[in-house]
């Protein structure tokens, strides 16, 4: 039988926001939701992509073409009067050789997304299971971690062997099936509600958010017995009005869950929208003012649920 396999675009040892104590954190690609403020656009797709940095292009400095001439797809064209090549991203999907990247000797395209087995996770919680101290373990972001569930799944059930605390971070946006099982192997889940309102959470996510509060019920109704928190990124002119907040607080308060970590809105994706090829809509938009985050804090908690802002946490 062919060994299971998933797609991996990032990993990040050491780290203190992502679940109880020190964690190793997996990003694994694919994702039901296109959030117009996400920070990691390039583990959209569950494929091997490229990325393409401006600033380390010789194109146009030194007259290179490297790259369009080792595209298959002729996705590429480069005009050495420019500082930059323009690519054809539609043509990119089809490709699977990444024969550019190879001929690129600046790093200016740059793949995105290596194939890992279980035993290749494992390579690397190993080495940094050291450090994790008696409270830290491993945590499956994305993207969407639920997108490759079935390689998700095999590496939670490993880690249960190795009495190794785990995390998702999920949309939780997928079929009741899925999200369940992959659940029986989590400790700790964090599951974000993007907007109360069924027509405003599809505006700037392009997925309706019916099945997500179902999954989140079902979490609730102790149809599982891990620690869940609900995450709310804070998007300026989108979900941080008074009435979006007060529906979700209420929402959570019903289903007897304590625990809400709001997230303030940044800018860090903006450079990854460009590398992939696309045009960040926030780009303009300024963080939130920590007035605004207090305010909405205090309003959580005045329904009795414990709120944290940003990485103030105590996990």
């Amino acid at each position: 039988m062919q060994e299971t396999k998933g797609l991996v675009f990032d990993v990040q040892s050491y780290s203190v926001h992502d679940g109880p104590g020190c964690r190793t954190v997996f990003f694994l690609m694919g994702c039901p939701l296109r959030c117009q403020w996400c920070a990691n656009p390039e583990g959209w797709e569950n494929r091997q992509r490229t990325m393409y940095r401006v600033s380390k292009c010789v194109c146009g400095k030194q007259g290179c073409s490297r790259c369009q001439g080792a595209c298959p797809q002729e996705a590429i064209t480069a005009d050495t009067s420019q500082d930059t090549v323009t690519i054809d991203w539609n043509k990119c999907k089809n490709c699977t050789g990444m024969k550019c990247v190879d001929a690129c000797l600046q790093e200016a395209l740059a793949p995105c997304g290596k194939w890992y087995t279980v035993p290749d996770v494992f390579k690397v919680v190993n080495r940094d299971r050291q450090y994790w101290g008696r409270e830290g373990g491993v945590t499956f972001s994305g993207g969407d971690p639920l997108t490759q569930h079935s390689f998700l799944t095999a590496v939670l059930k490993r880690c249960q062997e190795a009495y190794i605390h785990t995390t998702v971070e999920t949309s939780g946006c997928f079929s009741e099936d899925i999200f369940m099982e992959v659940m029986k192997y989590v400790d700790f889940a964090f599951v974000d509600i993007k907007h109360m309102d069924e027509n405003k959470h599809r505006e700037q996510t392009g997925v309706g958010n019916q099945t997500i509060l179902r999954n989140i019920g079902l979490l609730a109704s102790k149809r599982w017995n891990g620690r869940l928190v609900i995450r709310i990124p804070i998007i300026p002119g989108y979900n941080d009005d008074d009435a979006n907040i007060t529906a979700t607080a209420a929402y959570v308060n019903s289903l007897g869950l304590e625990e809400i970590n709001i997230l303030p809105f940044h800018r860090l994706g903006d450079s990854k929208w460009r590398q992939c090829g696309m045009v960040y809509p926030y780009s303009e938009t300024e963080p939130v003012p920590e007035e605004k985050l207090r305010h909405i804090q205090q309003m959580i908690q005045r329904r009795g649920i414990i709120c944290y802002v940003g990485h103030e946490t105590p996990f």
